[in-house]
């Protein structure tokens, strides 16, 4: 990814089988921030966290804009098909229910060189989005 570049996780609320968005970034340094999340109502877990990003409504959805918390590392524990844990990037969706339910997947970042990030947009990993 580059820096500044956002990747989405989408799934269904286990509790209330509701559509969430969580859209994350990443800075120079290699940290993971979440940015917004976006649902249709609370749910078990979901809501305002007082101090981070303010709540805005966008048509069905609250959406708390504006977080850039750090989350650092973290791993995501998959969930069953029909939750449906997709990640979202550079327009194409991943559907890891479909590829690894119950798993645990950890979700990192690190810094590369210049020369690294040169060499791979001429060769780019067979995991790239459109080769980019």
């Amino acid at each position: 990814m580059e820096v500044g570049e956002t990747f989405t996780i989408h799934y269904y609320h286990s509790v209330e089988n509701a559509p969430i968005w969580e859209v994350h970034s990443l800075d120079a340094s290699g940290r993971i921030f979440i940015e917004e999340e976006r649902y249709l109502k609370f749910g078990a877990g979901m809501g305002k966290m007082p101090g981070v990003g303010h709540m805005v409504r966008r048509g069905p959805y609250e959406v708390i804009e504006g977080m850039h918390m750090a989350t650092g590392d973290f791993v995501l524990r998959i969930g069953s098909p029909g939750v449906d844990h997709t990640v979202i990037w550079r327009g194409t969706r991943t559907n890891l229910s479909a590829m690894a339910p119950h798993m645990a997947v950890q979700f990192s970042a690190e810094p590369v060189s210049r020369l690294y990030r040169k060499w791979r947009r001429w060769v780019p990993h067979e995991a790239t989005p459109g080769g980019q």
